[in-house]
């Protein structure tokens, strides 16, 4: 499980074979590109919009807490379902988009991990697709993997009727339903996934990391690091929030661009090395 910059894969638009099929990086969105929840990033602007009230904003982020301190049991799961539904009935899906777009480089840019963006690039230099998988809803994570320059997305969808969400959820991007959308995604666009990669800092994400040939779990606490070890996908540390629009600009991208990419070439060698022994 790597990021294998010198990993070939055919261009965009070749046929896909046996030998040489097409290659993804499939990277996990809230704390794994951006240093936070989306979710959580939009609620200001949410709140002044009229789409929130200070109740709900509190009551999310008690949600939330429960959520990522508990054990994302099928139970906590449903719970997160729930509330996602109960929260968002009525509101106009036009609205919501707007508000994003609008407030997107205020809220999300400032919160960008540089490592995650340096590691996109090596991807797309490589000829990889690069796909954000999130279980935050379309509407939030479109313009995001947009912003960052992916080329899919796959996130959870809401129902919509006469332009305003009705509170049913069509997809719940959470869990297993992450690796099977992937393997959709990876039958329709010719994807190997055994040459694929994937990057996630939840013990959530498992089933993610599990359908690719290299996972690899990012800023990964220690149960997640235990997991990695006993499935040998590699860890990185991602540490430097920073101010995307610069970051984009032509130009050349820092050290941290080649230390990422280093970090995951030795880890490929060790591993590679390690499997020989054995």
């Amino acid at each position: 499980m790597s990021v294998s910059p010198q990993d070939p894969s055919p261009q965009p638009g070749t046929t896909p074979s046996r030998a040489g099929r097409r290659v993804a990086a499939f990277f996990d969105l809230d704390k794994t590109i951006i240093a936070t929840s989306s979710s959580a990033a939009f609620s200001k602007p949410f709140l002044s919009g009229g789409l929130l009230t200070r109740g709900d904003v509190l009551r999310s982020a008690y949600a939330y807490f429960l959520f990522h301190v508990g054990s994302a049991d099928a139970v906590q799961t449903e719970r997160m379902r729930q509330h996602l539904s109960e929260l968002s009935t009525g509101w106009d899906a036009a609205k919501v988009r707007r508000i994003v777009t609008e407030t997107l480089h205020e809220h999300i840019d400032p919160v960008v991990y540089a490592e995650a963006v340096d590691l996109i690039a090596q991807h797309h230099e490589q000829g990889h697709d690069v796909v954000v998988v999130s279980a935050s809803s379309t509407e939030l994570v479109e313009p995001i993997a947009a912003m960052l320059g992916a080329d899919h997305v796959v996130a959870t969808r809401m129902e919509i009727v006469d332009g305003r969400f009705t509170g049913r959820i069509d997809f719940y991007a959470y869990g297993e339903n992450k690796a099977a959308a992937m393997r959709e995604i990876a039958a329709a666009r010719g994807y190997d996934l055994q040459r694929c990669y994937a990057y996630s800092d939840s013990m959530t994400d498992a089933p993610m990391l599990a359908a690719v040939g290299h996972g690899f779990a990012v800023n990964p606490d220690r149960a997640l690091r235990r997991m990695a070890v006993e499935n040998g996908w590699g860890t990185l540390s991602f540490s430097r929030p920073v101010a995307l629009r610069p970051r984009l600009r032509p130009g050349p991208t820092a050290a941290v661009a080649t230390l990422v990419v280093a970090a995951v070439v030795g880890w490929l060698v060790w591993r590679g090395a390690r499997r020989r022994r054995e």
